[in-house]
């Protein structure tokens, strides 16, 4: 049964820039594209604008337009559209709860990520408990054109880390792209490692040495599930957002995880994520993650 891929849109630039990647990648993985528009009437001080047919037309128009959009350009595409009678924030959450993935517009490049986002994609990012992706409409002086590459950072090697590289494969996989892991490293404070551990380390030829083997076995089974997809592995010295960063140039996709609240009920995105959705030159994939 195909998936679906769910696109908030509000009639801005960054939202329909959103709704044109969903439509795209919908497409290309043969899943449905379902553009939804949270609308409740509120009141405004403008007589005219405070009339809620009035509001309820312009938000009708709002999907109705998008549509035409997403469906011009793929004809083939199933495309449902519904005005959500919620506010913006739960009714997002809901959605993307039965999503297989919900895509969100960001306004571009701004000083602090609270800017950047808007406050309700942050809200929504915080809390989702499926993919999300967050997408900016293309700047005039950014970058060349996408290579074929899913950048995806590599922060956990336990397997705790699995739903991320997993989305990483499968959208490597529908854009007959390849993979490129990248993880960071830095040198130990040294009363941070016992003995032991700077034997285990020395044994297996060093530092950088242990890091590639360690990123080498977090990929061994997506590459077993996905074995048409090129990998290629990067382990970098330096701070985690950096290494990332700097391999992102031209990407298609950047994948980042975010771990899910744990007993304290922590909403948090995490540094790396953080620069990511901020300095990344192409749309990130958000994937959540125990």
């Amino acid at each position: 049964m195909p998936g679906t891929i769910t696109v908030g849109v509000d009639g801005t630039d960054h939202s329909l820039a959103a709704a044109d990647w969903a439509a795209a990648e919908a497409s290309r993985r043969d899943m449905a594209l379902r553009l939804v528009h949270a609308w409740v009437w509120q009141p405004l001080d403008t007589p005219v604008a405070a009339d809620a047919d009035v509001q309820r037309r312009w938000a009708a128009d709002v999907l109705r337009e998008a549509r035409e959009r997403v469906t011009a350009a793929f004809p083939a595409l199933a495309v449902t559209a519904e005005l959500l009678p919620a506010e913006a924030v739960p009714a997002l959450l809901s959605e993307a709860a039965e999503a297989d993935l919900l895509a969100l517009g960001s306004r571009g490049h701004g000083t602090v990520v609270g800017h950047l986002l808007g406050s309700v994609a942050l809200k929504v990012l915080r809390q989702a408990v499926r993919p999300v992706v967050l997408v900016r409409p293309a700047r005039r002086d950014g970058p060349g054109p996408a290579i074929d590459e899913v950048v995806v950072g590599v922060q956990e090697v336990d397997g705790t880390g699995g739903p991320v590289l997993e989305f990483a494969f499968a959208a490597a996989a529908a854009r007959d792209a390849r993979v490129r892991a990248v993880r960071a490293w830095s040198v130990p404070a040294v009363f941070a490692w016992s003995p032991g551990s700077l034997y285990l380390a020395d044994e297996a030829g060093g530092l950088e040495r242990l890091e590639r083997e360690r990123l080498s076995e977090a990929l061994r089974p997506w590459r077993e599930k996905y074995p048409r997809v090129e990998v290629v592995e990067h382990v970098g010295t330096g701070s985690a957002a950096e290494v990332l960063l700097s391999n992102a140039s031209g990407a298609a996709l950047m994948v980042v995880g975010r771990r899910l609240p744990g007993a304290h009920d922590l909403r948090r995105i995490g540094s790396v994520t953080h620069a990511a959705l901020h300095h990344a030159p192409c749309p990130v994939a958000v994937v959540p993650h125990l």
